[in-house]
């Protein structure tokens, strides 16, 4: 087999490739990273670029081609001439240097015409990775396809080279590039911008979520490619085959539609344990800033829990006191907010202040002495050893507290204490079904020394009853989209042509599925976006104090215990 060398065995615009890559960290609106949280997950720039390298001839291997080219060759010439001068210059030099016996560089080869043809030419395929690489271009048609030109050139160029060879019409057919394959494909950058560029994909993995993460980028969205949505709302609209689905926008359609469906449907069932805050004359009079929301209702985004164990301290043995790693809420200038503890005599309750606190440092460390399980009493300041709060762990004695609310306001976050209604309806929660799978490998690096020894011991109940009622809402998503689809008088369940139910004249392309299969199709996404919610719905969530959100679960690959912990609003916009 005859082989021409490819252009990433010679140069790569490496720094224009770092920079793109590095870039995408901080993009999170349509990136593959947002589907679904994978830790070894290759750039998509450094995908693109790689691949394309590798599919494409380096010039030193068809300068043949590029002095067939009078444009080429003239420039190629005229850069020649200054090289060759500089040369000679450097080549002369050298010589009286050495007569001299000082020691001077060798000017080294003499340029020719071949080296700068090649030269020019890998600039200009360095000109396409540049473009390639930057993520606005990543559905840019117009750069993919002169990406994908020099892709089949070079592979053309393979063909005719290998016509000779015993099973060419096998493995060297012009007309068909070759298949890319990645048998450990992970997060699916590789096989993901194959397919981009216009290789046929294949992938998979030993681990069956990188499976399904591959599965919805690469191998649903080109299966309905082109066709239109089938929810009620869009086919409602006269315009629905006047216009033209490209792409995945069809199956995007209807992900969103469907999944705004599971929200409203999860409303209507769990919305009583997710109740609004209404900003009473009482609450104003304690926190005059609420003024402009006297009366009104808002929308809760989380609640902020701390965990409790008993005092060590005899006299307050029958308290649950906190165990608080802070008690800032926000620390942006301007915006800061502090949960107060307020002891009343056996007792404590918490307020919400804002502004900056009176001592900053006890407001950022709230009951935490040092690193680790290490705290304070908050009624004695008694000091909690790390092993006591283990073993009341460990005999299933570690209890939380409601320390402060965060609603949505106009343009902000509100900050508001915490309301023994809300704290009462989120203890009735009773899930139907608890995860009894045993926490393994790095989950159980410090969970079981706090009595978690199960996947559900890492939910509150509230969140349990959440997950649940959104993973039965998936299976039923996936009937109702069934429903819906047979009632469309346009497929009827069956295995359908697009083309036979548009109207005459109307444009588009051949859209063959049945029923079943776009349904699971959908829900797949939405399976996702459940299983993105577990990761932003559990107990070990904290709330950032700049960003003044929700972080998720998994900061880090393990599970590390979180003391006071953030309860996201599954329902809230």
């Amino acid at each position: 087999m005859k082989y021409r060398k490819k252009l990433i065995e010679v140069a790569l615009p490496l720094d224009a490739i770092n920079k793109a890559s590095a870039r995408e960290k901080s993009i999170r609106h349509g990136h593959p990273s947002t589907l679904h949280l994978w830790w070894a997950r290759r750039p998509l720039a450094a995908a693109r670029a790689v691949i394309f390298a590798q599919m494409v001839d380096d010039p030193s291997t068809y300068v043949d081609v590029l002095k067939s080219d009078p444009r080429k060759r003239r420039r190629a010439a005229s850069i020649l001439k200054i090289r060759r001068k500089a040369w000679e210059e450097a080549k002369e030099v050298a010589q009286q240097a050495a007569a001299a016996n000082i020691p001077a560089p060798e000017p080294g080869p003499e340029p020719t015409l071949d080296e700068v043809l090649a030269e020019l030419e890998r600039e200009r395929l360095f000109q396409i990775i540049e473009e390639l690489v930057q993520w606005e271009n990543t559905n840019n048609e117009e750069v993919l396809q002169r990406a994908r030109e020099e892709i089949w050139q070079s592979w053309r160029r393979a063909c005719a080279d290998n016509a000779d060879h015993p099973r060419a019409r096998e493995l060297f057919d012009r007309h068909k590039l070759p298949a890319f394959h990645d048998p450990f494909a992970g997060g699916g950058s590789l096989p993901l911008e194959a397919q981009r560029l216009g290789l046929e994909a294949y992938a998979s993995d030993l681990n069956p979520v990188a499976v399904l993460i591959n599965k919805a980028m690469i191998e649903v969205p080109p299966k309905f490619a082109g066709c239109p949505p089938v929810n009620p709302a869009a086919r409602a609209k006269k315009t629905l085959f006047e216009q033209s689905w490209p792409g995945a926008r069809g199956l995007a359609e209807d992900v969103r539609y469907y999944g705004q469906w599971m929200r409203d449907e999860a409303e209507k069932r769990i919305g009583h344990l997710y109740p609004k805050v209404k900003i009473t004359a009482d609450i104003v009079k304690e926190r005059p800033d609420l003024k402009p929301y006297t009366g009104k209702e808002l929308t809760v985004i989380a609640w902020i829990w701390a965990r409790t164990v008993k005092s060590p301290n005899p006299a307050f043995a029958h308290v649950d006191v906190p165990l608080a790693s802070t008690f800032m809420l926000s620390t942006k200038k301007g915006k800061e907010a502090y949960i107060e503890p307020v002891i009343e005599g056996d007792s404590y309750r918490f307020t919400v202040k804002v502004g900056k606190p009176r001592d900053p440092e006890a407001a950022k460390k709230g009951t935490k002495l040092g690193r680790g399980a290490n705290f304070k009493c908050l009624l004695s300041g008694a000091p909690i050893a790390g092993d006591y709060i283990k073993a009341e762990g460990r005999a299933g004695r570690m209890g939380a507290r409601l320390m402060a609310i965060v609603a949505e306001g106009e343009g902000e976050r509100v900050y508001l204490p915490p309301l023994p209604v809300h704290e009462a309806v989120a203890r009735k929660a009773v899930p139907e079904w608890r995860p009894e799978t045993i926490l393994d490998g790095k989950c159980r690096d410090q969970m079981p020394l706090y009595g978690m020894n199960k996947f559900g011991d890492i939910f509150s109940s509230r969140q349990l009853v959440a997950l649940n009622t959104f993973s039965e809402l998936v299976g039923e998503v996936v009937e109702k989209i069934k429903s819906d689809v047979t009632s469309n008088v346009f497929f009827n369940g069956k295995r359908t042509n697009c083309d036979l139910y548009r109207p005459s004249g109307a444009s588009g392309s051949n859209c063959v599925f049945e029923a079943s299969e776009y349904a699971e199709a959908v829900a797949l996404y939405l399976a996702f976006a459940v299983d993105k919610g577990a990761n932003y719905w559990s107990s070990l969530c904290t709330w950032h104090q700049t960003r003044m959100g929700i972080v998720s679960t998994f900061g880090r690959q393990a599970l590390p215990m979180v003391w006071d912990f953030a309860e996201a609003n599954p329902i809230s916009s």
